[in-house]
């Protein structure tokens, strides 16, 4: 078997620590699987892998014609290769149009899991892919793959009920400096399924702040915790319920991050971090308040970013993440509908549907982002990250829904692509009068509507019009500052399964990109 030359060693892969790094390698001895990622017919693919892997790729082809195509990994006794195992996990032809790089980070994650079942505690990842621009991280993209597939639940961890995980992943052709870089990605995103997938009672809004305390120690990263949320009158009504229960009161988390040397941007992001969504007294019915707990994605990318920045020792950028921690409890103190909330910009909100407190939180913290953007920030932008709304799903199935105003225009221009080569791709959407018509005030008494009374999925522009909302609310309509919305809702856990789906960690991969200097 020729020498696998480049690999990644990744260890304690439950918690990932900082000092999870590349430890380049000639030898193989180390390893006990090879899983080989490839389309098919995966027999075209296995040039430079030697005879070992060759001879047993020809003898499986001829005994299963589903290689032909795509089917599950399978395991092969392979005498010659590291462990005397391999995985095959063939992705299908991808000569097609619409075939993009997330069928690699399927099919890493598929045969990863599976040479984990086998037996295996080392494998090497192997990944073939088309020579087009759309697959240009195809590495990459496996390599994350193959770290999220053993990602746990922190339930489970603290239980110590944990399944067998890998001891390290190995990765054919991957360069030091970038296996070192996703590591610092990998350390992120496993932040964001903590927060994002974790019970409501562990990960109530102020153990997030715990948890984000203990996560950011030693990075640098200022962390500010705010108990007090009487400076964001839109926070404030929606935790009004949940304030009788010590455990369940909120708080705003934030996040600075500031490299050395000079910033030549600086980046705003608000993000949504429902732990509970009972729907107020606009009750959840008919079953849909089961998995509201991973209502808090939003908060959960945010601080995974930040956390990924700061691993990644990002320089020239300045990121401050803003986390709105809110269990939205139904009870004698909650806030209701018709009700008039001044903003934290002091715009008079009349409440339509306490179901729709997720574009309040939003507004506050975006209230917060302007403010700082407009205090001698260098060249700012604002995101919003959220769950926000079922209706996303509705329109765009498994993609982020992307909408930004005019001055954003070139920045999700670029975002689009990187997106699109990480394999979190985008779907598209732009501002309309109508949206801002549906939010306009009826009245004297307010100057925005939050919104109508039904939910998002029951509503024209659904995930469109929320937007609008979000550029009155926070006090932006009007500014030249960029802003870009990212609503995550049909993506931030695997399957649409927001009770039992694994967090994704949806959008760090792309946003990371975003934020290194081309």
């Amino acid at each position: 078997m020729t020498s696998f030359a480049a690999m990644v060693h990744v260890t304690s892969l439950a918690g990932l620590p900082l000092n999870a790094l590349a430890e380049p390698t000639a030898a193989t001895a180390a390893c006990d699987a090879v899983v080989l990622v490839a389309p098919s017919p995966i027999v075209k693919h296995v040039g430079g892998l030697g005879p070992a892997v060759g001879a047993v790729v020809e003898a499986a082809a001829r005994a299963d014609g589903a290689l032909e195509g795509r089917c599950a990994p399978i395991v092969l006794p392979a005498p010659g290769v590291p462990g005397g195992r391999l995985v095959l996990a063939p992705m299908g032809a991808l000569t097609e149009d619409v075939d993009d790089v997330r069928s690699v980070a399927e099919a890493a994650a598929a045969g990863f899991a599976r040479a984990i079942d086998a037996g295996a505690s080392r494998p090497l990842l192997v990944v073939r892919a088309p020579d087009a621009p759309r697959f240009a991280r195809a590495i990459e993209v496996g390599a994350l793959a193959a770290l999220g597939s053993q990602w746990t639940p922190l339930e489970a961890r603290e239980a110590e009920m944990a399944p067998r995980t890998a001891e390290s992943v190995a990765v054919l052709g991957l360069p030091e400096a970038r296996a070192r870089e996703l590591a610092a990605i990998e350390v992120g995103r496993a932040l964001c399924r903590d927060i994002t997938g974790t019970e409501p009672e562990r990960m109530a809004p102020r153990r997030v702040a715990e948890m984000c305390e203990a996560a950011f120690a030693r990075t640098g990263v200022l962390v500010k915790v705010e108990r007090n949320v009487d400076d964001y009158p839109l926070i404030s009504a929606v935790s009004r319920a949940s304030r009788v229960v010590e455990r369940h009161r909120p708080c705003v988390v934030r996040l600075d991050y500031r490299p050395r040397g000079e910033i030549r941007r600086t980046v705003l992001l608000a993000g949504k971090g429902v732990t509970y969504d009972t729907g107020g007294v606009d009750l959840k019915t008919d079953g849909h308040m089961a998995g509201m707990s991973r209502d808090k994605g939003g908060a959960g990318a945010v601080a995974g970013l930040v956390r990924a920045a700061a691993a990644l020792g990002l320089e020239g950028v300045r990121i401050v993440g803003l986390l709105g921690l809110v269990r939205n409890s139904v009870g004698e103190e909650s806030y209701v509908s018709d009700e008039i909330i001044r903003s934290r910009a002091g715009v008079r909100v009349r409440i339509g549907n306490t179901d729709a407190e997720g574009r309040l939180i939003l507004a506050d913290l975006l209230a917060l982002a302007r403010e700082l953007a407009q205090s001698g920030a260098a060249d700012p932008i604002l995101f919003s990250v959220a769950t926000l709304t079922g209706h996303v799903y509705r329109a765009h199935g498994p993609y982020t829904g992307a909408i930004c105003n005019g001055a954003a225009q070139p920045e999700l221009d670029r975002l689009d692509v990187l997106a699109e080569r990480w394999g979190e791709p985008l779907e598209r959407v732009r501002p309309r009068r109508e949206d801002y018509a549906f939010v306009a005030p009826r009245s004297s008494a307010e100057d925005v509507v939050s919104s109508n009374r039904l939910a998002s999925v029951n509503t024209p522009r659904g995930h469109q019009y929320p937007f609008a909302f979000l550029d009155i609310a926070s006090g932006l309509k009007g500014s030249t500052l960029p802003f870009i919305h990212l609503d995550i809702g049909g993506v931030s856990v695997e399957s649409a399964d927001w009770q039992f789906g694994r967090p994704t960690g949806v959008p760090i991969p792309s946003l990371a990109a975003y934020l290194t200097p081309d």
